[in-house]
């Protein structure tokens, strides 16, 4: 599986972006796909993740209500709809997303891309 995000940039605080995540490859045993998110100086965090099984979705407390997570399963992307941005929101965003095949679970990354908030 391979993970290509788009949609980063810089915006004012209370504005949006939405990111996408295109998946190529062996998409139909991704279990689940996620955003996670590294400010400078800080841990990689876990965003909002969303399942393949069932669709449902669940958010880091800080950006509940302000971020969407969603998947279009024809054209094997994700989003991250992001609104009500705030400066603390500033973050490299990664996608993510793992399957299980042959009795291993296998983890994939994008390249990430840089989300600026602004004052």
């Amino acid at each position: 599986v391979q993970l290509v995000e788009s949609g980063g940039g810089l915006v004012q605080a209370g504005g949006s972006l939405r990111l996408a995540c295109a998946a190529s490859g062996s998409t139909f045993s991704i279990r689940i796909m996620a955003w996670y998110r590294q400010a400078p100086g800080k841990q990689r965090e876990l965003v909002a993740v969303i399942s393949s099984n069932d669709g449902s979705t669940n958010y880091v407390d800080s950006v509940k209500g302000r971020f969407t997570i969603s998947r279009d399963y024809a054209k094997n992307t994700m989003y991250l709809q992001m609104n009500s941005l705030k400066p603390e929101d500033t973050a490299v965003y990664y996608c993510f997303a793992d399957d299980f095949i042959g009795g291993k679970v296998n983890v994939y990354w994008g390249q990430g891309t840089q989300v600026t908030v602004s004052s």
